[in-house]
């Protein structure tokens, strides 16, 4: 099938490239400038060129904490992209495959959100991306929508790298490294979630599914994994949300339970660990 993926620049979106063309479709990769996906004219224009069956949105304004200054522009492109690139989607009868986050729950929950959860988004980050999701749901019955969390990958800022980075300069300067432990979720590796929405391409179930790894830790356990499998040799400490404000309020549990992909015998998500040790194998071979 052909493939045009939006956002082909950005973490998912440079996966799912590979991930596509890898499995033998046709891929047509294009990011911002070459779309906008908040024009319309844009957006039409690029999709009338290409003819895709299938329209992967990997575009999003996923800075949660600037989200919350900048509300215009995390609704315009979380949400109102959302409406347009639907209505381009169905005038050309092109599946729609979009990206969506744990962030439309509230996080005060104790047992894995499902598919049935009732959402209740506490960041503009959240809200936008719940809006997004409706504008979809309401406009192009031929479209799936993953929910994804915790996502780390080669390419573009993640949770990884940012351990790395800084536990590497605090084990030089003799400093611990201290790491939120009251947060829970489940790291999920870009691919694996590029590999699960390649997986669904020929079945007909379409609407909303969550997509992550099995399992769960706290940012706490994963940054330890992280640290362990670079050899960095840094005291790492357990500590509270309350002792790193942030702007955007952030889910103390964001575990998300695959449960429409498990009831249609197609969840091939790994656990976590396994996960990212197939991450740190796909890094070593270069």
């Amino acid at each position: 099938m052909k493939l045009l993926i939006i956002g082909s620049g950005g973490q998912l979106g440079h996966d799912f490239v590979n991930q596509a063309a890898a499995a033998g479709h046709s891929v047509i990769p294009v990011d911002y400038p070459q779309i906008d996906i908040c024009n319309k004219l844009s957006v039409d224009t690029c999709i009338d060129n290409a003819k895709p069956d299938i329209i992967v949105n990997c575009a999003a304004f996923t800075a949660v904490d600037n989200c919350e200054s900048e509300q215009e522009k995390a609704f315009e492109l979380n949400a109102g992209a959302c409406g347009i690139l639907a209505s381009a989607a169905k005038k050309i009868s092109a599946m729609l495959i979009h990206f969506s986050t744990d962030y439309v729950f509230d996080g005060c929950g104790s047992a894995p959100y499902t598919e049935d959860s009732r959402t209740n988004p506490q960041s503009v980050y959240g809200k936008s991306k719940l809006s997004g999701e409706e504008a979809i749901v309401n406009t192009h019955n031929d479209a799936m929508i993953f929910r994804i969390a915790w996502l780390y990958g080669a390419h573009g800022n993640n949770f990884v790298k940012t351990i790395r980075r800084i536990a590497a300069a605090n084990a030089q300067e003799g400093k611990p490294l201290k790491v939120v432990n009251d947060q829970f979720g489940t790291p999920t590796w870009t691919v694996d979630v590029c590999k699960q929405a390649l997986a669904m391409l020929d079945r007909r179930e379409r609407g909303i599914f969550h997509c992550t790894s099995e399992g769960f830790c706290s940012w706490f356990d994963f940054a330890k994994e992280i640290v362990v499998s670079a050899g960095i040799n840094v005291d790492i400490q357990p500590c509270t949300t309350e002792e790193f404000p942030r702007p955007a309020p952030r889910p103390h549990y964001s575990v998300l339970e695959n449960a429409r992909l498990k009831s249609i015998g197609a969840n091939i998500m790994p656990e976590w660990k396994d996960g990212f040790r197939g991450f740190l194998s796909t890094e070593e071979k270069g």
